[in-house]
């Protein structure tokens, strides 16, 4: 019977009736003593109760039996008049409580409204426990505790008292879903308490860190470069995977993961596969493995040149495209790369995914191999004959070809012959008769011609073409056809400042100076003579060398006294003078000339 209860029985009953004037003996117990009374009267037997149950002060611990087991709830005998009731929930283990155990519970009030004591198991056991819980955390901190729920921003847990675990505090890594550890009983250290409001704060995760620096420092003390060992693939990135060694994270980049080509890590290796890797490096201050899993295999480069030496010719599986080629795997963990250039001879090809897919099958010749960079060149169009190598037997030079205008530049065009043979003529092989500064005043893209092969540079894969020499050059015999005094006829194709050009037979241009176009002063030449206007003129100079014709408009009535005269004043005229002399006029004109603009 617990000390502060009170029993108390007579020790020869007598009527009823007679009570309240006997004398009566009782035998009672009292904290655990057994006493002898004797009471004269009922006031006395209240008194003798009253004194016996001045114990049971409200806010103080008592000892109490279960009495009666309930489905949420127990009621429990402390031996007072009356019984209370403490929830289920109060019990580490309700399930296992049976009728008459024995429980310390917290006296809140001697009655209720419903006349019951008022009692708590849970605030007992936080009041015993909370001398204990100072001493533990003045102590090394570390304490048992089970989870009892989730609340915001962490779990509360019963270390005997309620504690609060933050969820920074549950992991390394704090995780998203709390509810998985409620119910569970952990380790945890105490870092932080508050006397005056009985606050107990945990942590899970130093003890965590603790046991992995503990492990961490074992592993660096015992593993050595070269060990084989085993890890969990615990992380994936882009540039590789960390690997949970038991306490420590290795890395295992991408490019020690395979000797053939890995575009990411997730190709070979998932997150909780088990790998057997090898040591690479350790870094005991910094705490840093490095790891290493194609090393676990022969390295396929190893005596790479006897295996395919320059000019074999090998096949593979394309495998990756890039705008400056495709790599082709030849053999596992081997892999050459087919230039965009080295694709073909002759085609345009601007990106190797013009001609080629992932994951088809191609032949190709080895053109080089480099050992120490790891890397095989590789070219398809050594396959096939090279159409330059003889090229001169099907374009010999002067012979006449044909082909259209594929593109232009401001030094000429080129022209595809056939596909990939390109012939390129230059400005100057445009017109034997007139100046042409950009290939667009006479051709334009898509234009098929007829053209002569004037050079071949097999070196280079160059074929030089002219235009101009289709037709017999008209300045060879420009003697016969124009000559000094003659009348002629012609169109104007072009003013500028000193002057017009005009458009004479077989595209020959002669020039008309502004002091020969009247014998009036002209001031702008726009203001007498208009393009494509036809005019008749003397040929008042001839030069063969320089290709140059002068006219005179004026001169057209002149007689040959007054056309020798005129002649010979062109030619003395000097630089600086109001007038230029007609083979600086013709310069003029040629510097006039701008590359695609157009002869006004």
């Amino acid at each position: 019977m617990p000390e502060n209860t009170v029993r108390i029985r007579p020790v020869k009953p007598r009527a009823r009736s007679t009570w309240p004037q006997a004398a009566l003996t009782f035998l009672f117990e009292a904290g655990g003593e057994q006493k002898q009374g004797t009471i004269n009267h009922m006031s006395a037997l209240q008194e003798l109760i009253a004194s016996s149950v001045k114990n049971y002060r409200e806010g103080s611990i008592v000892k109490g039996h279960i009495l009666e087991i309930r489905p949420r709830e127990f009621l429990v005998d402390i031996g007072y008049k009356s019984e209370g009731v403490i929830p289920a929930s109060e019990f580490d283990e309700p399930e296992s409580v049976e009728l008459g155990d024995e429980v310390e519970v917290l006296l809140e009030r001697l009655e209720n409204d419903e006349g019951m004591v008022v009692l708590s198991k849970e605030k007992a056991a936080q009041r015993q426990n909370w001398e204990k819980i100072v001493g533990v955390f003045k102590g090394d901190g570390l304490i048992k505790g089970k989870v009892r729920s989730a609340v915001k921003g962490g779990l509360t847990v019963n270390v005997g008292v309620e504690a609060f675990l933050p969820a920074s505090q549950i992991d390394i890594v704090p995780p998203k879903d709390l509810q998985q550890f409620v119910g569970n009983t952990y380790d945890f250290k105490i870092v932080k308490i508050n006397e005056d409001r009985k606050n107990v704060v945990l942590s899970r995760r130093e003890i965590i860190e603790q046991e992995r620096s503990e492990k961490r420092q074992a592993f660096l003390g015992g593993v050595n470069i070269g060990d084989t060992i085993v890890g969990t693939v615990k992380n994936i990135t882009d540039f590789g995977a960390f690997i949970d060694l038991d306490g420590i994270d290795g890395l295992l980049h991408v490019t020690d993961m395979s000797w053939a080509r890995l575009n990411h890590p997730s190709e070979l290796i998932k997150v909780g596969q088990q790998l057997s890797v090898q040591v690479l490096d350790i870094n005991k201050d910094k705490e840093r493995v490095s790891l290493g899993l194609k090393q676990m295999q022969s390295n396929p480069w190893d005596k790479i040149e006897e295996r395919f030496p320059v000019g074999q010719k090998v096949s593979g599986k394309v495998t990756n495209l890039m705008p400056y080629g495709a790599f082709v795997q030849i053999e596992d963990g081997v892999e050459g790369l087919i230039h965009v250039s080295e694709l073909s001879w002759t085609k345009r090809i601007a990106r190797p995914s013009d001609v080629l897919t992932l994951g088809q099958e191609v032949e190709a010749l080895v053109l080089g191999v480099n050992k120490d960079e790891q890397k095989i060149s590789l070219g398809v169009r050594q396959l096939e004959p090279n159409p330059w190598d003889e090229i001169e037997l099907r374009y010999m030079i002067g012979k006449q070809v044909k082909g259209k205008v594929r593109n232009m530049t401001a030094y000429g065009a080129f022209v595809e012959l056939e596909e990939g043979i390109d012939g390129m003529i230059h400005v100057s092989d445009l017109s034997w008769t007139r100046k042409i500064n950009h290939p667009s005043e006479m051709l334009k893209k898509g234009d098929d011609l007829e053209a002569v092969v004037l050079d071949i540079d097999k070196t280079n894969q160059r074929i030089s073409l002219g235009v101009k020499q289709i037709d017999t050059d008209p300045w060879k015999e420009i003697d016969g056809r124009f000559r000094i005094g003659d009348l002629v006829k012609g169109t104007i194709s072009k003013l500028t400042n000193f002057g017009a050009f005009v458009q004479l037979q077989d595209d020959i241009d002669g020039l008309v100076h502004i002091s020969q176009i009247s014998e009036d002063r002209v001031e702008k030449v726009k203001d007498v003579l208009k393009v494509g206007q036809e005019v008749e003129a003397r040929v008042i100079k001839v030069d063969k060398a320089e290709r140059r014709i002068g006219l005179s408009v004026k001169a057209a009535n002149y007689s040959e006294e007054a056309l020798r005269k005129e002649a010979e004043t062109l030619d003395t005229l000097r630089p600086g003078e109001d007038m230029v002399g007609l083979d600086q006029a013709f310069q003029f004109a040629e510097d006039e000339y701008r590359p695609g603009e157009p002869k006004k």
